[in-house]
C-alpha cells in the first residue's frame, strides 16, 4: 500500500472515530452514562454494533475518550489564546464568546459534570476529569495575571479568577439545552466587566527607581 493510501485510510478511520465520539458525547448527554447502551450509540452514529467494537472495545473506552479528546481540544485553544498578542480582556473575551457560540458545548459540559458526580463513573475517569479541568485553568489564570499586571483585572488570585471565570462560562452552557434554553440575551462584555477593574479605580503604575 502506497504512503499516499496509508495516509487517507488513517484520517478516514480518525473521522469514524471521530463521529462515533460526537455521537456518544450527544446520547451520554441526554441519557446519562449509566443509562446508555452501546446500540444507543451505534443508533444515533447510523452504524452496525459490530462498526462501534472496530473502533473502540467498550462503552466505558468511549466514555473516556469522549471526556479526554474535549478537555484535550479545550486546554489546547485555551493556550493558544493566551499566548496571542493581544490585551487580556480581549482573550477573556474571545474565549467566553467562542464558547458560548457553540450551541453542542451544552452536551459536553453536562457529560463532564455529571461524569464527576455519579457513582456509576470510575474513579480513575473522575480523577483524570478533574485533573485535566485544573490544568486547564492554568492558561487562563496566565491571563488573568497578565490583566493584574497591566491593571486592567480584579488584583486577585489569578487561578481563583480563572475558576470562577471558566465555572461562569460552564454554568452558562447548562441553561442552553436544546428545546429548553433559558429565553434570556448573554452579554459577554457585561460579563467580562465582572472581572475588570472599574474605571477610576485603576492603580497609577509605579515608577520604577534604580538605586544607584
Amino acid at each position: 500500500m502506497s504512503p499516499r493510501n496509508v495516509e487517507k485510510d488513517k484520517l478516514m478511520r480518525e473521522k469514524r472515530m471521530q463521529h462515533i465520539l460526537d455521537c456518544a458525547l450527544k446520547v451520554m448527554a441526554i441519557n446519562g452514562f449509566q443509562l446508555t447502551s452501546i446500540q444507543d450509540i451505534a443508533k444515533e452514529a447510523n452504524v452496525s454494533v459490530g462498526n462501534v467494537y472496530h473502533y473502540f472495545t467498550s462503552k466505558e473506552e468511549i466514555f473516556s475518550e469522549v471526556l479526554r479528546s474535549g478537555q484535550t481540544t479545550y486546554g489546547k485553544y485555551v493556550s493558544e489564546i493566551a499566548a496571542m498578542d493581544i490585551d487580556a480582556i480581549s482573550k477573556l473575551r474571545v474565549i467566553m464568546s467562542s464558547w458560548l457560540s457553540i450551541r453542542t458545548n451544552w452536551a459536553f459540559t453536562i457529560l463532564m459534570h455529571t461524569a464527576r458526580l455519579s457513582e456509576a463513573t470510575p474513579p480513575d475517569i473522575k480523577k483524570a476529569i478533574t485533573e485535566r479541568f485544573t490544568t486547564n485553568l492554568n492558561p487562563v489564570a496566565a491571563i488573568m495575571r497578565e490583566g493584574i499586571e497591566k491593571g486592567v483585572i480584579v488584583d486577585e488570585d489569578p487561578l481563583q479568577l480563572a475558576f470562577y471565570f471558566v465555572s461562569l462560562i460552564q454554568g452558562l452552557t447548562l441553561q442552553r439545552p436544546p428545546d429548553y434554553e433559558v429565553p434570556v440575551d448573554m452579554n459577554v462584555d457585561a460579563m467580562i466587566r465582572l472581572f475588570e477593574v472599574k474605571e477610576g479605580r485603576r492603580p497609577i503604575a509605579k515608577k520604577r527607581v534604580d538605586k544607584a
